[in-house]
């Protein structure tokens, strides 16, 4: 039996029927002819090539099969993935960047029955992903990836910094000087694509938004991105947010809604270990609750300063800005002609919801002064 049949049996039987049954009879096919791994691996990156075509970029199917399946196969997708991206240019920085966030640890399984199964219920996955709005144009002839700026350097530094210290004082400090500096990095961008007619256009990024309290975090999410000129469309079953915006504009929020994520998850550790200690237990509600009014509170200081670095800047950033913000709005009606609002539930807690905002508070993002 040549190996293109015994895939191609192994997949009649398991790829297009959701029993157990059916999984376990194309494992066992796989299993015994250790002939058709080679062929097995070329449909894989098949099915890979195949999400590209549907929109999708590899973070977000590492982030689909992290979620819907187990370690093992997300270990086969990332070697999967890695092996097609070696045979054309990725088509662009980003898409760059996550190919090398990818676990290049080969997979590994106890038994071949076991990675069979294991590689058959990825492709069921991969097989029936949807179709995704596309941010990138495949291209064979993509430009070169620009090395990260000494700018967004340091404000990676102060971010990671401002996670990782255990003093409020320092957080803030930092914090705010990472805002300031995203705050000058974004107008001089501006600036410079329209004094020097640069065809410059808004792009679009994906961001996980996890569970749990997955609303709250696309709340934050959407506050960042509205502060910094961008705009967010959540995908609550696929567990994402699309940024849409220009490009310095979108690192920012990137790096600022990571960050906050961080601060706001270790605060409300903190208010519920208080909470403990006082003897009054806090739930689920109270954790909704907290992030809530963390993501409302930041989201309104941070479009205040905002609009006042925008006031302290030079005169003609104001058309430049208002120019932009009809560039971003138009490909967002282009990318989701129909869109719907959601409503924030489960966030009922008085005192989550007390906390949540004295917390935002202490994270003193407002008041950015004018860099020199």
């Amino acid at each position: 039996m040549s190996t293109t049949t015994t895939v191609d049996r192994a997949f009649r039987a398991a790829l297009y029927d959701d029993s157990d049954a059916a999984l376990d009879t194309g494992a066992s096919l796989l299993a015994a002819d250790p002939a058709a791994d080679a062929e097995l691996a070329r449909r894989g990156e098949q099915f890979v090539a195949g999400a590209w075509q549907r929109g999708w970029q590899p973070a977000d199917v590492v982030r689909i099969v992290r979620r819907e399946l187990d370690a093992p196969h997300v270990r086969i997708v990332s070697a999967l993935i890695l092996q097609e991206a070696g045979q054309r240019t990725p088509p662009g920085p980003r898409w760059a960047a996550q190919l090398r966030d990818l676990d290049a640890e080969p997979p590994g399984a106890p038994d071949r029955f076991s990675h069979a199964t294991a590689v058959l219920e990825l492709y069921r996955l991969l097989l029936r992903l949807p179709v995704l709005e596309p941010l990138e144009a495949l291209r064979q002839d993509a430009a070169p990836q620009q090395p990260e700026t000494r700018m967004l350097t340091r404000i990676r530094a102060l971010l990671a910094k401002a996670e990782a210290t255990g003093y409020p004082e320092e957080a803030e400090a930092l914090s705010a000087k990472a805002q300031e500096l995203m705050a000058r990095h974004s107008i001089d961008e501006a600036l410079l694509a329209a004094r020097t007619h640069a065809g410059d256009a808004p792009g679009a990024c994906r961001i996980g938004v996890e569970p749990p309290y997955e609303t709250a975090k696309a709340v934050l999410l959407d506050a960042v991105a509205t502060a910094n000129r961008c705009r967010a469309v959540w995908h609550e079953a696929l567990a994402f947010s699309t940024v849409i915006g220009f490009e310095p504009d979108l690192e920012a929020v990137e790096l600022l809604y990571t960050s906050l994520l961080v601060q706001a998850t270790a605060a409300m550790a903190k208010a519920e270990a208080a909470e403990r200690k006082g003897g009054r237990k806090r739930t689920k509600t109270f954790r909704q609750s907290f992030l809530a009014a963390y993501a409302h509170r930041i989201g309104d200081r941070l479009r205040a300063a905002a609009e006042g670095q925008v006031a302290e800047s030079e005169g003609d950033l104001l058309p430049v800005l208002a120019a932009r913000d009809v560039a971003v709005a138009d490909r967002m009606e282009r990318m989701f002609p129909d869109t719907v609002t959601t409503r924030l539930r489960g966030a009922g807690d008085a005192v989550g919801w007390e906390q949540g905002a004295a917390a935002a508070d202490r994270a003193q993002v407002a008041g950015r002064p004018r860099l020199a």
